[in-house]
């Protein structure tokens, strides 16, 4: 079986603020920008991997979603507890340090974790927990 992970989806609250993150902080490149109805999809991946990417999406548009749903996934989103992604750097502190620089909410500095991972974890501008997985 050849299964690989073609895209993962997180919401933003605001496109502008987002795509500034991923693509001038974490140097990922812009792959699709699409709007409709006035919300805007943009999808992002690692330079160098067209085969990975990442979708940032308005956590309105899903379908069959309630207003209370919506408003739930807002209060979520503001707490920073609603979605997350785990990435990799072979240079972990250069890549901290540049969220650092970046006024990034840092969550963790990079730390050896007790089950063996060093890593550290931030916040992207719509509150989706990011952490970074130091490849060793």
């Amino acid at each position: 079986m050849d299964i690989t992970i073609h895209s993962s989806f997180l919401p933003h609250d605001d496109p502008e603020a987002s795509l500034a993150f991923y693509r001038d902080t974490l140097g990922f490149e812009v792959r699709n920008d699409v709007g409709y109805g006035g919300m805007r999809w943009i999808t992002v991946g690692p330079v160098g991997q067209p085969g990975t990417s990442i979708v940032l999406h308005p956590p309105a548009a899903s379908p069959g979603i309630t207003d209370d749903e919506r408003r739930t996934v807002a209060e979520m989103m503001a707490k920073g507890t609603y979605a997350i992604i785990t990435l990799a750097a072979t240079d972990l502190d250069g890549a901290f340090e540049r969220l650092q620089a970046s006024d990034a909410e840092v969550v963790q500095e990079p730390t050896e974790q007790p089950y063996g991972v060093r890593d550290c974890a931030v916040r992207d501008p719509a509150g989706n927990m990011i952490r970074i997985n130091e490849v060793r």
